[in-house]
């Protein structure tokens, strides 16, 4: 447990809180920094300890010294479970640290001040109260700017994002909203001052922290390999742990060493290579194991077998046996030596092509299908092979399933498949030729008709052609159209 803030009492038996050279250590600063407002860097200068590690020693062992510099007192217990800085949003401790500056702005008594006399005046960084009053306060900006320009104390500084800033920063921000690296790698990038994009983003690009917060609160726990995670970065190995661990993954992809040995020879800890291996390669262990063409990311590793590149050598002159004979694959595995029962679960891990052969039969075609089956489908594959009716049909008529019995010709009799739609292309084209010649046999009567039509008209009509047309109800230049294509010559030669 933390100790209490009575510095009499800090003499603890190790084990009990901070250690005896802890409290030793920062024994002259922790005094400082419990009676006195000096800056933690002067107490630090003064004490001759490092700022970073007395300030994780106050978060540890002393967190209600840190609430209580600004007003706040609680006890130890409280402050263990009080958090210091909440997520999103102005904690309690920044909001007591300020709270006074942030009064004398909204005070009229300091209209005459700016910004950054007010926070001379309390002590506090000019550029940190400035961001305190953007971020939570803006009416009290407005309302300052409002009331010095009525009272005629504008100091007619340009307020805003500067043209020059806007300009400066401009390429970072538009490429921070395409994507989603870091604000520090960002100013890297583009030879930026990390604090100075981080400001101007904090006063002139909200929005731009909202859509990167959200992203981040929807990727938290996220541990796809590439992907955004819950701190903005992406979800991969650092270039250190890349170099450290080299070595080590070259001999466990390309030797038949365990990663124990592997480890050993490496000089790296085996525990460390097996969380590396796991964590970001987990194709390497697939591949030791002897699996491929699996989904790494949906397989879990403790659903697979271990074996090592060992056992496929122990195993290799069994399969070649097996392969080129037709013995049983019990009578291989006693001639070698082996198991049989695992060494039938290794071909269906391992060998799952020789293991589904093992009992078939070849066919006239070449093809190795099971000897039941075969029997099964052959009289209906013969008659989808030899006629147009469907396949659904013919397994109806023989009492197949239709599912089974299409699979099985699929796979293996292609040739019926193609037979079949020979037959069914030769009937489509035989029906359309029918079609067709019945068709046109149609099409030659109605225009027989018609043109018997247009003579008669013309002969009841003297061969007047505008009579003719309302007698046959069209139009003159219709009839003059038909006439041309049944190649009717009248007596003027028209």
């Amino acid at each position: 447990m933390p100790e209490s803030t009575d510095l009499a009492c800090c003499d603890k038996t190790p084990g009990s809180g901070a250690s005896r050279y802890g409290q030793t250590r920062y024994k002259t600063a922790i005094e400082l920094y419990s009676t006195t407002d000096m800056p933690v860097k002067t107490i630090c200068e003064q004490a001759g300890v490092s700022i970073s590690a007395f300030r994780a020693y106050v978060r540890r062992w002393h967190r209600e010294l840190m609430f209580a510099r600004y007003g706040i007192n609680i006890s130890p217990e409280e402050a263990r479970n009080t958090p210091i800085r909440k997520p999103r949003g102005q904690s309690d401790i920044i909001r007591a640290k300020y709270s006074d500056a942030i009064s004398a702005c909204a005070d009229e008594a300091y209209l005459a001040c700016n910004v950054c006399q007010i926070a001379l005046m309390f002590k506090l960084n000019p550029s940190a109260l400035s961001h305190q009053l953007r971020k939570y306060y803006p009416e009290i900006i407005d309302w300052r700017e409002r009331e010095r320009l009525t009272r005629g104390l504008n100091d007619n500084l340009h307020r805003g994002v500067k043209s020059w800033c806007k300009q400066q920063y401009s390429k970072a921000v538009n490429y921070l909203r395409a994507s989603d690296d870091t604000i520090r790698n960002a100013a890297a990038i583009f030879n930026l001052s990390y604090s100075g994009l981080r400001e101007h983003l904090l006063s002139y690009h909200v929005d731009l922290l909202e859509n990167r917060s959200e992203k981040r609160k929807n990727a938290k726990g996220n541990k796809t390999h590439g992907a955004l995670t819950g701190n903005g970065t992406r979800h991969i190995p650092t270039y250190r742990q890349n170099k450290r661990y080299e070595e080590a993954t070259r001999l466990y992809q390309c030797t038949s060493m365990t990663q124990k040995d592997v480890a050993a020879v490496t000089g790296v800890t085996p525990t460390g290579l097996g969380n590396y291996l796991r964590m970001w390669r987990r194709d390497l262990i697939f591949e030791h194991r002897g699996i491929t063409h699996v989904d790494i990311e949906s397989i879990s590793l403790s659903e697979t077998k271990h074996y090592h590149k060992s056992a496929a050598a122990k195993y290799a002159s069994a399969i070649e046996l097996l392969k080129s004979t037709k013995r049983s694959t019990a009578s291989v595995a006693r001639q070698f030596g082996l198991n049989p029962d695992v060494f039938r679960e290794y071909l269906h891990e391992h060998e799952p092509t020789l293991a589904g052969q093992l009992g078939m039969t070849r066919t006239p075609e070449g093809k190795l299908v099971s000897a039941q089956s075969l029997g099964k489908y052959a009289e209906a594959i013969h008659e989808y092979q030899t006629t147009t009716e469907p396949l659904k049909s013919i397994a109806r008529r023989f009492g197949l399933k239709y599912n089974s019995l299409g699979g099985f010709i699929r796979r293996n009799r292609p040739d019926a498949i193609i037979s079949h739609n020979l037959l069914v292309e030769e009937e489509t084209k035989s029906l359309r030729k029918n079609a067709f010649t019945e068709s046109a046999d149609k099409v030659r009567m109605n225009e027989a008709k018609e043109k018997e039509r247009i003579l008669d008209a013309l002969k009841h009509t003297g061969n007047n052609r505008t009579r003719a047309a309302q007698m046959l109800g069209i139009c003159k230049s219709s009839l003059y159209n038909k006439l041309k294509t049944f190649n009717i010559l009248l007596s003027d030669g028209r």
